[in-house]
């Protein structure tokens, strides 16, 4: 598991929880607050990846419905 999606694993908990107790809205702002996480945590796993150069690759349709890398700087 990555360094921080053990948050991602709480957050499922603390939201069974509050499903098994009748807590609805907490619920559905735990659902909210997971995929908010999730989001954060993706966006900090691509700054990580981005090559050293500080290129980012892009992937834009090309024929045949594949995409073609670009390089972007």
């Amino acid at each position: 598991m990555a360094q921080n999606e053990w948050i991602l694993d709480v957050l499922s908990d603390l939201n069974a929880f509050a499903v098994e107790n009748g807590l609805i809205a907490l619920a559905e702002q735990l659902d909210d607050t997971k995929l908010i996480a999730a989001a954060e945590i993706a966006s900090m796993q691509a700054k990580v990846r981005t090559p050293a150069d500080g290129n980012k690759t892009r992937i834009e349709p090309g024929s045949g419905g594949f995409g073609k890398h670009q390089h972007t700087g």
